[in-house]
């Protein structure tokens, strides 16, 4: 970036070619995705909507809820931050996703930032320009309700700035940071526990540059602000009954996960197609052998990256011995920098290591490279060794061999470009059908409503989207495929639909839920009325009908 330069009384500081190249390129990603939020687009879901529905009680003065319903470890931060929004507009999709469009501008910009100060100026504007596209699977994990990863994101980075500076004495408020530092890494620890690795390595790059200040006043307003923003989850779990309280919670989710599938099958899973799918290069229904070749690259990336920044950590004065007064302060600031380089590879390698370790990177890969979303946080530090190979290609004085891994490098910083443009491309090819099938949603309720329904059994996808679609004007009970009960993530709403006269079913024509209820229809001889909405089916009993069991 150029100097300051004076103008009406302000300092300006204008945008040098990559800084103006890079909001450019901010700007068409921001619009991309304003334009898929206002056309609800990703298409919204059941767990979605359970974020909307507790915004909806916390703006109505209802609850406060700590952990999302049905999910004692996952925070409600997304759900605090759309309830203004719901109370001056009302509840809805769009308000819903407009903090997180926000958060995701947010975490753009310190991407840009810290790239910059960590690798180069063109390398920021390039990684601004892969965050401006975004398929399906990234677009879903950056602008819809999905549980923490857009929060916690830009709150990393921020964390990662905010330790660089103090580690390098470029901070004119020292005291400000290790309290807002510690803020922000105890709100991650309430929202998200995804992101442990990344908070443990900013806190290491912290203690590197810090370490001394910590033992002293720095380090209480460090712990004061971690309390303070640790302390929902703190007092919920304190005050939970036996069982209940998050760790257990997480202990019961995850029982038998490493054992129950082969290794193998989990690291084929968690780098062939979970790194592809989570940073945009697959369509979300599948991963091509092209595609798939990213995750082996990505490996490799990490592991050069990892290798530059721990030799460059280990002699950031070329071998000398350190100097001292300003240069000492030049090489403390080199070192700062190689360490926020190594945080970056290892939160990286560190998440993609415990998600290995799950079985769902074996069974389900597709549906739960989810989970690997946030090592978009890392994204610099995996492309820096491609740019650097090909920024030193370009130069006269190369041998032949520089020249042909630069041209390769080229090519793969190439490709990924190409393919994030296609993923892009498939995702906006879509949009008529996710539209079409929102609408589908948006008249299934008003049927229901128009019926004078208000109490329905249904499965668990349509169950809670109904009801924040309705504005909890129709309570649902979730069914499984056999009509026994299903995962109800709100008691209340099951409780309202047991005391219901006669409640009504609303089932996916075909599935085995529905052959259930009819077979049950059959059995108890109770007519009911058919009303097709979509690819759903409306079943209203002439006489009170309960699910067998």
């Amino acid at each position: 970036m150029s100097e300051a330069v004076p103008r009406g009384g302000r300092l300006v500081r204008p945008l040098d070619r990559p800084g103006a190249v890079a909001l450019g390129l901010g700007l068409l990603g921001l619009g991309y995705r304003l334009a898929l939020v206002l056309l609800t687009v990703p298409g919204s879901n059941s767990d979605e909507a359970t974020f909307g529905l507790a915004a909806l009680h916390i703006a109505a003065g209802e609850e406060l809820p700590v952990f999302l319903y049905g999910q004692h470890y996952m925070g409600t931060v997304q759900s605090y931050l759309a309830a203004p929004l719901f109370l001056l507009f009302g509840a809805g999709w769009i308000p819903l996703r407009i903090p997180l469009l926000l958060l995701y501008a947010v975490f753009v910009y310190l991407a840009y930032r810290l790239t910059r100060r960590l690798y180069s100026p063109w390398l920021a504007t390039f990684t601004v320009g892969v965050l401006a596209l975004g398929g399906e699977r990234v677009v879903r994990d950056q602008i819809t309700a999905v549980g923490g990863r857009p929060e916690v994101k830009p709150a990393v980075l921020g964390l990662l700035l905010i330790a660089l500076a103090l580690g390098q004495r470029r901070s004119r408020h020292r005291r400000w940071g290790f309290g807002i530092f510690g803020l922000l890494a105890g709100l991650c620890v309430w929202d998200d526990w995804l992101i442990l690795p990344y908070l443990a390595v900013a806190f290491g790059v912290l203690v590197l540059g810090c370490w001394r200040e910590l033992v002293g006043p720095a380090g209480a307003l460090l712990a004061g602000g971690f309390l303070l923003g640790v302390a929902p989850l703190v007092v919920d779990n304190l005050t939970a009954p036996a069982g209940q309280d998050s760790l257990s919670v997480l202990r019961q989710v995850s029982a038998g996960e490493a054992e129950s599938t082969p290794g193998q099958a989990r690291l084929h899973g968690a780098l062939l197609v979970g790194v592809p799918l989570a940073t945009g290069l697959c369509r979300p229904e599948r991963c091509d052998p092209v595609e798939m070749s990213w995750g082996g690259i990505y490996l490799a990336l990490l592991l050069v990256a990892g290798t530059l920044a721990a030799r460059g950590l280990a002699r950031p004065g070329g071998g000398a011995s350190a100097p001292t007064g300003g240069a000492g302060e030049a090489v403390r600031a080199t070192r700062i920098g190689y360490a926020t380089r190594l945080a970056l590879v290892l939160g990286a390698a560190l998440t993609l290591a415990a998600y290995a370790r799950s079985s769902l990177a074996g069974d389900t890969p597709l549906a739960s490279a989810r989970y690997l979303s946030i090592l978009q946080i890392s994204l610099p530090a995996v492309l820096w060794p491609l740019w650097l190979l090909a920024r030193r290609a370009g130069r006269l004085a190369t041998g032949p061999v520089t020249r042909i891994g630069g041209i390769l490098a080229g090519a793969v910083l190439t490709l990924l470009l190409v393919l994030l443009v296609g993923t892009t491309a498939h995702l906006i090819g879509e949009i008529g059908t996710i539209r079409a099938e929102e609408r589908q949603q948006r008249h299934l309720a008003r049927t229901l409503e128009r019926a004078g329904v208000d109490a329905v059994y249904a499965e668990y996808w349509t169950c809670n989207r109904l009801v924040f679609v309705t504005r909890e004007r129709v309570a649902c009970a979730v069914l499984g495929a056999d009509l026994r009960p299903g995962q109800d993530r709100y008691s209340a709403y099951p409780r309202r639909v047991r005391a219901a006269e006669r409640p009504a079913y609303v089932l996916e024509v075909g599935t085995p839920a529905e052959g259930a209820l009819r077979a049950h229809l059959r059995g108890s001889g109770v007519a009911a009325r058919e009303i097709q909405v979509g690819r759903h089916r409306i079943y209203l009993p002439a006489a009170t009908l309960r699910p067998p069991g």
